[in-house]
């Protein structure tokens, strides 16, 4: 039977990416820890967040976009335009292929 310690903490790249993110802005001064530890409370708070926690790191995404969005340092509108352009990339790239932002069909150099 695998250790539970020995499981890998992120299920997926994009999720040690988050966390970095998260990480890297507070060690630049963006946000307090206690400003990150609202934020994602709140997030995970919310009525529609999965009960077993599932979802944990799409709460902990949601809530790094809104306190960015909170101190006017992303605009949602553009966190928005640039997620719309990654999944546009991801469906336009061929299975096994890396997905690159220029793959998106509106991309413009």
């Amino acid at each position: 039977m695998p250790n539970a310690l020995d499981a890998p903490v992120f299920a997926e790249p994009w999720q040690a990416q988050a966390f970095a993110l998260t990480v890297a802005l507070h060690e630049r001064g963006l946000f307090s820890w206690s400003e990150w530890a609202d934020a994602l409370s709140a997030e995970v708070k919310k009525p529609d967040a999965a009960t077993d926690g599932s979802d944990y790191y799409e709460r902990w995404l949601a809530a790094l976009e809104g306190l960015l969005a909170s101190k006017h340092l992303a605009l949602r509108s553009d966190v928005d335009a640039v997620a719309a352009a990654w999944e546009r990339a991801a469906h336009a790239t061929p299975h096994g292929k890396p997905i690159l932002l220029e793959n998106d069909p509106l991309h413009r150099s």
